[in-house]
């Protein structure tokens, strides 16, 4: 029995020749978000200053550029492969600043659904204030609209807006962290093996 389980063990192990997939599908993944982040960011950037103060964030029309081009330099670095594990620090950083200052009040869940609710929900309380509106807003549209077609493209539903996105973004980007961008299609595969001497510190 020893034998077959250390035989599937070894098959298993054979996929580790493709462990280049996972990083570069945490990239591909994550750059267009924060390019995009960025981007809308920096087109917004004047209005954005008053909203970033409210949050209580110090030099609110500087940090807005600031976040902004960490968003966009970060997102092409990571769709490159460039200073990975570089940009993965200012990035999970701006991570964990959008949690705790535009999210945090709202719980962790993005959206207020009771199916997908987790233990660690600290406001459930949003999430059934949420279901309930939802239900109203369900009964309003069918008795005064085209219900059908207004539902054509999606269901309605209440965005709670809760940290589970930053969170999710700060995980992926951890894992980068300490994997690095991957072997093959980054740059940083090829720079370092072109230039990188470990343990001349």
């Amino acid at each position: 029995m020893t034998g077959f389980l250390n035989c599937l063990q070894d098959l298993l192990d054979r996929t580790r020749g493709l462990d280049f997939l996972a990083p570069l599908a945490l990239r591909i993944y994550l750059a267009p978000i924060f390019i995009l982040a960025g981007s809308n960011k920096l087109a917004h950037a004047e209005h954005l200053g008053p909203y970033f103060a409210s949050l209580g964030i110090p030099a609110p029309e500087i940090m807005v550029y600031v976040a902004a081009l960490t968003e966009l330099l970060g997102g092409f670095a990571l769709l490159a492969g460039l200073a990975v594990r570089w940009f993965a620090l200012p990035l999970m950083f701006t991570m964990v600043v959008a949690a705790t200052t535009a999210h945090w009040d709202n719980g962790w869940h993005a959206l207020p659904e009771t199916e997908l609710q987790v233990p660690w929900e600290w406001r459930s309380d949003l999430i059934e204030d949420g279901t309930i509106r939802k239900e109203r807003a369900r009964e309003i549209l069918r008795e005064h609209s085209n219900y059908e077609w207004l539902t054509s493209a999606g269901s309605i539903t209440i965005l709670k807006n809760g940290i589970e996105f930053a969170a999710t973004y700060f995980i992926m980007l951890l894992a980068l962290f300490f994997t690095g961008a991957g072997r093959w299609f980054s740059l940083d595969y090829w720079i370092a093996l072109r230039w990188r001497q470990p343990g001349r510190c």
